[in-house]
């Protein structure tokens, strides 16, 4: 009995409300105006893959996959972007193949995917992350080359100052995909199964509506008794 009234006051708790307040309206608002605008985005992206993951994403023609398994994930990558545009995923389980990249730069990429969505480091971080703390340019010029935007999450990492820092696809983008990862819930958790996920779990995807409860992470979601899930491991990205 104690469980089912938890679920139900959580339930109640993250239920929309008919009638948000000005701030919450414009803050919906923004939001998917910032997912349109990526979604039109998405229809001009071209993806390459290798047989080990995704390689490069650009805004241009580029080669078709030579291989089956690289064709695979490059659809696989295209309908996670889809649903990360839409707010419906938090992370991405498609790999990448940085293999290509040097060294250093590659570095400054694997610190860059460190940071938990809906988070934001300035560049300092990332170089004192890398073992070099007084390559703050180097490592902006390194994010700003990334072959894999949006899967490596270069958008995260800002100017020491505050300010938005330079992007690939325009600082109006980059604001748009920060506005749309903080409206994106991170964790969901199922009332029938106690389970808890991040948001675009596969596993997550069999919830019924009505048995849908949003958490603002694992340990919240733990102190009620949900176990997290086995396919998305989300402690292991808390």
């Amino acid at each position: 009995m104690k469980t089912v009234l938890t679920d139900d006051m959580l339930k109640g708790y993250f239920k929309p409300d008919a009638a948000p307040g000005e701030l919450a309206r414009q803050v919906l608002l923004a939001a998917r105006a910032s997912a349109q605008a990526s979604e039109k985005l998405l229809d001009r992206l071209a993806i390459q893959a290798t047989t080990e993951g995704i390689s490069l994403i650009r805004a241009e023609r580029l080669g078709k996959p030579a291989t089956a398994g690289a064709r695979r994930l490059v659809e696989r990558a295209r309908e996670e972007l889809y649903e990360y545009f839409q707010g419906k995923r938090a992370f991405f389980s498609v790999p990448v193949d940085l293999s290509e990249t040097p060294d250093f730069q590659r570095r400054v990429l694997e610190a860059a995917r460190r940071i938990p969505f809906g988070e934001v480091r300035p560049y300092a971080w990332v170089a004192q992350r890398i073992g070099h703390p007084r390559a703050v340019r180097a490592v902006g010029t390194a994010l700003g080359r990334n072959p894999v935007p949006f899967i490596v999450p270069c958008h995260r990492v800002l100017q020491s100052g505050g300010g938005i820092g330079g992007y690939l696809f325009g600082s109006e983008t980059k604001s748009g995909l920060l506005a749309l990862e903080r409206t994106t819930p991170i964790y969901e958790g199922c009332a029938s199964t106690h389970i808890v996920c991040r948001v675009g779990c596969s596993s997550g995807r069999r919830m019924r509506p009505d048995n849908r409860v949003v958490f603002a992470s694992v340990q919240d979601a733990r102190s009620v008794g949900y176990r997290p899930c086995k396919v998305c491991k989300p402690s292991r990205a808390a």
